[in-house]
């Protein structure tokens, strides 16, 4: 099946955003990358802010998906884990988004709002998952702690790409996954009944890459 030339110009916009970092891409790099005219990139796109805001209408729609958790789930630890990775992966997929967060949010203003309203969803995850282990007694602790904590999940989340990268040199390579959901489940242990954060120490050895 033949892709039409508009899906091609956003999944090679997306790979040279992610690897080259979205201020340093141009359409005439995304134009010469495809070998198509900038006119022909032009008809489908008026300008690269244009790209940019449907790529995250690309993100919003797998983000908002993952984080459609049911208020009255029972998750496993097991089930958290893969969660969690399909997360990180998600954040990974979309990555020039979060390198330089601040920045992106800076000259797309237009993206502030629903990127707000993203984080909050993912606090609210947070919140849900952190809930459903209360009800199975997996975990110990006040309500001001979990506030806490579920704030901390959505700030490590959200930077997690940035750091990765710095720890990296800086480099712009894919982010890996693991790294990330191993850090969550640090963060969840000490708050885990002492059972339950064996439990999650034995199954966050799967996910250290050192």
């Amino acid at each position: 099946m033949k892709v039409k030339t508009r899906d091609r110009i956003l999944t090679t916009s997306l790979a040279l955003f992610n690897d080259r970092g979205e201020p340093n891409v141009t359409t005439l790099l995304i134009s010469d990358e495809l070998d198509i005219s900038p006119g022909n990139l032009y008809y489908h796109f008026r300008n690269k802010s244009d790209i940019v805001g449907e790529l995250f209408h690309w993100y919003s729609g797998d983000i908002n998906d993952l984080l459609a958790i049911p208020k009255d789930v029972q998750v496993s630890l097991d089930q958290l884990g893969f969660f969690l990775h399909l997360l990180f992966e998600t954040i990974e997929r979309y990555r020039f988004l979060y390198h330089d967060l601040v920045n992106i949010l800076s000259r797309y203003p237009e993206l502030r709002a629903p990127f707000r309203r993203i984080l909050e969803r993912k606090q609210k995850g947070f919140h849900v998952l952190c809930g459903s282990l209360q009800k199975q007694d997996l975990m110990k602790t006040s309500a001001e702690t979990v506030n806490a904590l579920c704030e901390q999940l959505t700030l490590t989340v959200c930077y997690w790409e940035s750091f990765d990268s710095l720890r990296d040199s800086g480099t712009r390579k894919g982010m890996d996954p693991r790294r990330g959901v191993y850090q969550v489940f640090h963060l969840l242990i000490p708050h885990l009944h002492e059972s339950a954060g064996e439990e999650l120490a034995i199954l966050a050895r799967d996910y250290r890459t050192d």
